[in-house]
Order: structure tokens, then C-alpha cells, then sequence
């Protein structure tokens, strides 16, 4: 068995005193897992960083086999991560959102919109942006999409500025404003295309977006699946909170 492809690298793990357990994103074949061999050496290592997208050849004599990678790097990240906790910590929950997919199931998709992602870890604003709607994404990957196109009580399609906790749609002002309290607040620019890295979204509005994903995120994936809240997650968002204000 043999395939070549070309991944976002997700993690690494030692096994033994020379390899390394290589968790990839891939394009065409999911996330996938393989055994790099020398992968801690001084050439590979370097290749095998969180968020370096990478090509792949994976190999093995069986598809349900573990297999083994050897890869190329195709642009290099870790030195973008490695300079700025922020970029640090949205690989981490990156990685976390990717493993909430199946194994081995494509979302060409994702990998796509992930890809993008890492490619803005120099920006912090659009990377707190572009991370919201990775969320949002992922939601509606795994079926639990936020439906923004309409309001829920009316179906007018202006000024809509919440969200129902129960049923994830979005509420006019209107219909809204009687039971504010209930609702999850909407930040216009998730009614919008993604913004220029001179227009993007105030601080207040990035926060109300992580907490509109994160609810349906804890409610319909962490707390079914029994799974901790993302540290990385907690740890952007605090990082996030202490830079300067955009605006």
C-alpha cells in the first residue's frame, strides 16, 4: 500500500531512540498517523514541527496498518509558533479541533481552511478571527452546524444579532431584545466574509464569537464525548485578552 499527499503537521511523539510517531492533517486521507524513521534525528526533526505543511509518502503492506511516512517540508512554521505563545497555543487547539474527526476520514475542506489558518500565525487578530470560524467549521463537520442565515422566530434576514442556545439559530433584534439574557450574543463579522488584516474585528466582537463557538462546542462535542475542555483554547483566549485592543 502506498499513497503520496501533503499534510499540516498536527504532532509528534518519540518511540523508541530514533523515531517518531508523525500525526498529520492530510489533504486527500484525513488525519493520519505513521512512523517516521529517524524522525529525532537532526535533519528530520526540524521538518516534523507543529504547523509546517509537509509532503507525504505513506507506506505500509496492509491499509489497516500502522505504516510509515517520509516526508519533505513544503513551508516551514515552527519558527513563527516557536517566537509567539499566541501562534503556540492555536496550533495546539488546532489539534485538538482536527481529533475530533475520525482517522483516515478525507475533509478536504478542513484541511484547506486549516492550512489557511496556520498561515496567519503572524497576524494575532485574523488568526483570532479565522480560529472562530475553524470552530464553526468543525461544528458543522461533525453535525452540529450554527445556522446564521435566518432568524429562527421571524425568518427576516436583517439585523440579526443573537443566537438561541437551544436551537443554534440565529434571532433578529426584534425578536430578540425580550429575552437577551437567553440568548447568545451574534458579532457581525460571522455575518460576513473574512475580514482584511486592516478592518479586522474589535476585541469585544472576537470574544463574543469564542464564546458563541465555544458553547456549542463544550455542549454538542467535549461534554457528550466526555473529553476536557481544549487547554490550548483557554490559553489562546488569555494570551488573546492581553494584547493591545485592535480599535
Amino acid at each position: 500500500m502506498e499513497w503520496r499527499d501533503e499534510g499540516l503537521v498536527l504532532a509528534t511523539r518519540r518511540h523508541g531512540e530514533r523515531d517518531s510517531l508523525l500525526e498529520v492533517m492530510t489533504e486527500a486521507h484525513g488525519r493520519h498517523l505513521g512512523l517516521v524513521r529517524g524522525g529525532r534525528s537532526s535533519r528530520i526533526a526540524p521538518m516534523l514541527q507543529p504547523g509546517n505543511r509537509v509532503s507525504l509518502v505513506w507506506r505500509a503492506r496492509l491499509e489497516e496498518h500502522l505504516g510509515q511516512f517520509t516526508a519533505e517540508t513544503l513551508e516551514a512554521r515552527a519558527g513563527q509558533v516557536l517566537a509567539s505563545p499566541l501562534a503556540l497555543q492555536a496550533v495546539n487547539h488546532l489539534g485538538t479541533l482536527l481529533r475530533l474527526l475520525p482517522e483516515r476520514e478525507p475533509h478536504a475542506q478542513v484541511y484547506a481552511a486549516a492550512d489557511g489558518l496556520c498561515g496567519l500565525l503572524g497576524e494575532p487578530f485574523l488568526l483570532a478571527e479565522t480560529l472562530v470560524r475553524f470552530e464553526l467549521m468543525i461544528l458543522r463537520e461533525l453535525g452540529f452546524g450554527v445556522d446564521l442565515s435566518e432568524c429562527a422566530a421571524t425568518g427576516q434576514r436583517e439585523d440579526l444579532i443573537f443566537v438561541s442556545p437551544k436551537s443554534g439559530r440565529a434571532v433578529s433584534r426584534e425578536a430578540g431584545e425580550p429575552y437577551a439574557p437567553k440568548l447568545l450574543a451574534l458579532p457581525g463579522f460571522l455575518l460576513a466574509g473574512p475580514s482584511r488584516p486592516d478592518e479586522t474585528p474589535a476585541m469585544a466582537a472576537l470574544l463574543a464569537g469564542f464564546r458563541l463557538s465555544g458553547f456549542f462546542l463544550a455542549r454538542h462535542v467535549f461534554e457528550p464525548r466526555a473529553l476536557p475542555p481544549s487547554s490550548g483554547r483557554a490559553a489562546f483566549l488569555s494570551l488573546l485578552e492581553a494584547l493591545p485592543p485592535n480599535r
